[in-house]
């Protein structure tokens, strides 16, 4: 079901009135019925997954809570982590590791005829095991007593606003808020519908109106000019931007609606000046996850630069990995692993610089933030195209600077009008980014209403209602 369809309208206007006149564990299990009617309107046999996922974590939360043996716990936090994995792996990964063996071993003159399997991917599978799987952990850690209620884990994992898209929740500021009834308050539903009016902007009038100039130009990349080409690199970044940051505005708010509070999940990314900034501002949820489950159980900082930099690769590349099962998205996660290690290359020696280029600083930001942005583009080649040889047509031709005729360009009418919302975007962005101005903003209820209404104006005149789905829902 996706949030911006007639579907979810009606399920919407169904669900806030049950959820709303219920109390205690029967609102809990409306929820919970709720959000598995929801999971299940893709294909019904993955909730039983979902099920399964959810049963075999809250088992290992349990035992985990009755042992003090250290090699016992230790195996049944393997046996959680290797299940949630084995999901992953199977669903997203079996073609790419066999396809993969078969032409390495075809490429030493071995032959091997392995069939691979038309696998469905369970939508959101890589959100909510990740999730339950953060749940367990921090269970083995004591950083969080075990879940006894089986219906508030269970809701806790297939809360619908987050489920198939993230983002992230933790266990740790989720549970204790699904342990309270939730009631209806006025300033919940406004915050909510504010957050939500802004999601379904930045997907249907941003995202969806740059994505036929873009799609049209990866699909066959050898037919359209090096400024073609840069002008889609660019507007896809804003085209994921404007897809992944919506969808994650409109759960954030649907959650608020109900009455549980969701960290964000992004905070205008493109403003970042360094890549370690970036992802302290792109999809939060999961970079924090990869952080705190992976970079410094890694080691972090801790054990010298080498160390460091191997950590930071390795927390990438399967970051890069965790986005699916193509050399595509590998090349992405290794792109950001080498630009946040030469990121600490050159802090070392600017700090070791006996002198400073003599830049205002209004300048020196602006630079820092076109260097970001365009190297952060190079990468989302890879993230978008559909194999790496396609991504090196689409930068080579960039690079050529063959042919910068504007009239060799296609679609005029979108191009402009993607470019104009580009704009828009851009020009609301830097207004927000400007604590002053955002303060104002929103100590001012009659200038946040005013907003909403001339989103909600904007809307239907400049959206694009063709039905595109969110991009992330692949993952």
């Amino acid at each position: 079901m996706v949030f911006t369809s007639l579907t979810f309208l009606v399920f919407a206007a169904l669900f806030f009135p049950a959820f709303f006149l219920t109390r205690g564990r029967l609102q809990s299990l409306i929820t919970l019925v709720a959000s598995y009617v929801f999971y299940g309107w893709w294909d019904w046999r993955f909730m039983a997954l979902l099920a399964v996922s959810t049963v075999g974590d809250y088992t290992i939360g349990r035992l985990l809570a009755r042992t003090e043996a250290t090699g016992t716990r230790r195996l049944m936090l393997t046996l959680s982590i290797a299940a949630n994995l084995s999901y992953l792996g199977f669903f997203k990964h079996f073609n790419f590791f066999a396809s993969s063996m078969a032409a390495l071993l075809h490429g030493i003159g071995l032959e091997a005829d392995w069939a691979t399997l038309h696998i469905v991917l369970p939508v959101g599978i890589s959100f909510y095991t990740f999730q339950s799987m953060s749940y367990t952990i921090d269970v083995y850690y004591r950083r969080l007593a075990p879940e006894r209620d089986f219906l508030v884990f269970a809701t806790f994992i297939a809360l619908f606003p987050q489920l198939v898209a993230g983002p992230i929740v933790r266990a740790r500021w989720l549970l204790p808020q699904l342990h309270r009834t939730r009631r209806f308050r006025w300033t919940n539903l406004f915050v909510g519908l504010e957050m939500i009016i802004t999601g379904f902007f930045l997907k249907l009038v941003v995202a969806d109106n740059i994505s036929p100039f873009v799609t049209l130009n990866f699909q066959l990349p050898e037919a359209y000019n090096s400024l073609s080409l840069l002008l889609a690199v660019i507007l896809f970044a804003f085209q994921i931007y404007g897809d992944f940051a919506g969808y994650s505005l409109i759960a954030i708010g649907l959650a608020r609606i109900m009455g549980y509070k969701f960290p964000a999940n992004f905070r205008r990314p493109y403003f970042s000046r360094s890549f370690s900034e970036f992802w302290t501002r792109w999809h939060i949820s999961l970079s924090s996850w990869l952080r705190d489950y992976l970079y410094i159980p890694l080691g972090g900082n801790r054990h010298g630069k080498a160390r460091t930099h191997r950590n930071l690769l390795t927390t990438m590349l399967l970051g890069g990995l965790w986005h699916g099962a193509n050399w595509t998205f590998i090349g992405w996660g290794a792109l950001h692993g080498c630009y946040l290690v030469g990121q600490r290359l050159l802090s070392d020696s600017a700090r070791r610089a006996p002198m400073r280029l003599p830049v205002p600083r209004a300048a020196a930001y602006l630079l820092q933030v076109l260097a970001v942005f365009t190297l952060v583009s190079v990468a989302w080649v890879f993230f978008r195209a559909s194999s790496f040889s396609e991504a090196m047509i689409v930068l080579r031709r960039i690079l050529l600077l063959d042919d910068w005729h504007t009239s060799d360009l296609p679609l005029k009418f979108h191009l402009v009008k993607a470019l104009a919302l580009v704009m828009l975007l851009v020009a609301i962005e830097v207004g927000a980014e400007c604590s002053t101005i955002r303060n104002i903003y929103f100590r001012s209820r009659a200038a946040r209403t005013g907003g909403m209404l001339a989103l909600l104006w904007l809307i239907p005149l400049a959206g694009s209602f063709a039905g595109a789905q969110f991009i992330y829902f692949q993952f």
